[in-house]
């Protein structure tokens, strides 16, 4: 495609050779804010994480920004820029989606005006075409910074850019005639319930809740009641759900779906179908005949009483394995016409979202499993010590990769105490757990065979920290473990971390309050102090750390009050049963969790 201003040749291919196409165009991008396109570029912002989503329109003499979020004034509010600013008159000019790590190094785009003004680095854009497959703007994201796109953030944008595809196709025919004006109409509920059906499956790692979800939707705007099924592996057990448009017959639909799952013979029909098409199938063979294809009695008749007409099976296809996954089974009641053709590729659509989904659930497992098994592999094994019992559990934040900065630590010292530590790296990722690795070597490495008090260990870590460079900013508690004539000695020292406590054998417990002193990982400044108690023998000291006791709905006391309150009443519980009844403290678990218990046993 050849357009007027860069490039020579034949402009007969282009949009903007044609004058009532263009005049489409600009009236389309001319018309203000427009919420269905926002939220698509709300979606780009959200699911790629790239700072600038735009939908462009493209005519001969200007950018329409018909969806935006991030844009600076005033290109917000006046929805436009010269084609000097335009990185999609390229993806126009070029026909294809334009994928550039760093415009910078792109002849094409280097001194672009928007490098400097929007502080465009990376971009990527997917072309918008209309109902002739002629490319008229483009779907952006745009970064700050060089950024390699990954192929499942180019396959999302491609996804989101179909929807804007079909969105201009249909508001072109609006503006031609009365009867692409009611097309318009119907494309824009379908729109919705696409855009609605990828932000609520993106909203959820749960894949079974995610189709749980895509039946709600569905049965709320498309059919009358549905099947979803689907199976992460080949042989692999099938999830079935489904869903009826009336509240009412929730519990028929549960039913349905037990029913499907353990006949199979049905449910293999249906997925058969999908597969042996690659695209939905519609049928209107009446009540009668598509009863007649279900072999288990007990599911014909739920499927009778939900009301058989008009059915259409979409498939479930995956995005990166291009397989086959499963299935929707559409079915409208005989009171509502047949599905449209138009109704179809909404379905197919529905199914491509449904893959997507499925596929993002696997990964997100399978790089929660990998992260897992890391954060496990950089915590310590218990040592089993004479006189002193140890018990330590970690759970992961129930969102994000699973793995954090939280840890414990317990090591025997040569002269025969022993050193208890429990700390908390800030973030929530890999490299969090990285660090978290750092900072537990570094304590035992400087900690082992010195008699010092935790204070001067934790003082000597702080300068460590600082003098080697390594990026920590920690909360820890570092304690000694001694016998004494009375019993036990515990010398503490606290950087920054919720409070030990104490649970004495009469099942009073102690909360080891003292005042606050800085984050490890912070420029050295005074020397770190050291509190001593004594504890008698068959006393549990108990250190955790703040995702037990916190969240952004109660203060950090309230927390710590809670769990003295529970350690008191489970007193009388062994090590392994009390760690699991103060887990059940966390309300929820939006942060990852270490605690562990030093039981002094005589």
């Amino acid at each position: 495609m050849v357009l007027q201003w860069d490039v020579i040749g034949d402009t007969e291919q282009s949009v903007l050779a044609d004058p009532v196409r263009l005049r489409s165009v600009r009236q389309l991008g001319r018309s203000g804010p427009d919420e269905a396109f926002d939220r698509v570029a709300m979606l780009v912002r959200k699911l790629v994480d790239a700072p600038l989503g735009v939908v462009c329109l493209v005519d001969a003499e200007e950018q329409f920004l018909a969806g935006q979020v991030g844009m600076p004034e005033p290109f917000a509010s006046e929805r436009a820029m010269p084609l000097t600013h335009s990185f999609s008159r390229h993806v126009v000019v070029a026909g294809e989606m334009l994928v550039i790590p760093d415009v910078r190094t792109d002849p094409r785009m280097r001194g672009n005006p928007s490098i400097e003004q929007l502080n465009a680095i990376a971009y990527a854009g997917v072309p918008i075409t209309d109902p002739d497959g002629l490319v008229v703007g483009a779907l952006c994201a745009v970064d700050h910074e060089p950024r390699d796109w990954t192929p499942s953030e180019v396959t999302l944008l491609t996804e989101l850019a179909a929807v804007c595809s079909s969105e201009v196709c249909l508001r072109i025919a609006r503006a031609t005639a009365e009867e692409a004006r009611q097309a318009a109409e119907s494309a824009h509920h379908q729109l919705e319930l696409l855009t609605d059906l990828t932000e609520s499956l993106a909203a959820t790692m749960d894949v079974d809740e995610a189709m749980r979800r895509l039946g709600r939707i569905v049965t709320a705007r498309l059919a009358d009641w549905c099947v979803v099924t689907y199976a992460d592996e080949p042989g692999a057990e099938p999830h079935v759900s489904a869903a009826h448009r009336d509240p009412a017959r929730a519990a028929d639909m549960a039913r349905l779906a037990e029913l499907a799952a353990r006949s199979r013979t049905d449910l293999q029909a249906i997925v058969l179908a999908a597969r042996r098409s690659g695209r939905p199938v519609r049928r209107a063979d009446g009540p009668a005949k598509l009863r007649g294809r279900l072999s288990d009695a007990e599911i014909a008749a739920i499927a009778t009483s939900a009301g058989l007409g008009s059915s259409m099976v979409a498939p479930i296809i995956s995005p990166v394995r291009r397989r086959v996954m499963g299935a929707v089974l559409l079915v409208n009641g005989p009171d509502r016409a047949p599905f449209s053709a138009a109704e179809e590729r909404i379905a197919a659509e529905i199914g491509r979202r449904a893959g997507l989904a499925v596929e993002n659930s696997r990964l997100y497992r399978e790089q929660r499993h990998v992260a897992e098994v890391l954060q496990r592999s950089l915590l310590t094994e218990l040592p089993e010590l004479p006189g002193v019992e140890l018990h330590a559990r970690y759970l992961p934040a129930q969102d994000g990769a699973a793995v954090g900065g939280d840890w414990y630590d317990a090591f025997a010292q040569p002269d025969g105490s022993v050193l208890v530590a429990v700390g908390d790296v800030s973030g929530h990722d890999i490299e969090a757990a990285a660090t978290m690795g750092q900072l537990r070597n570094l304590v035992r490495g400087d900690a082992y065979g010195r008699t010092d008090e935790p204070g001067v260990l934790l003082t000597q870590l702080d300068q460590a920290l600082h003098g080697l460079r390594v990026p920590a900013a920690a909360t820890a508690v570092l304690a000694r473990v001694r016998q004494s004539w009375s019993g036990y000695q515990i010398s503490f020292a606290n950087a920054g971390h919720p409070p030990p406590l104490l649970l004495l054998p009469d099942g009073r417990v102690q909360v080891w309050w003292v005042p606050p002193e800085p984050l490890l990982g912070l420029p050295p400044q005074d020397p770190r102090t050291t509190t001593i108690r004594y504890v008698p023998p068959g006393s549990t000291l108990v250190l955790y750390t703040d995702g037990l006791v916190e969240d952004r709905d109660q203060l950090l006391d309230d927390g710590v009050a809670r769990l003295a309150e529970v350690l008191r009443h489970c007193a009388v519980y062994p090590g392994d049963e009390l760690c699991a009844r103060l887990l059940e403290v966390a309300p929820r678990r939006s942060d990852d969790i270490a605690l562990l218990l030093v039981r002094l046993t005589g």
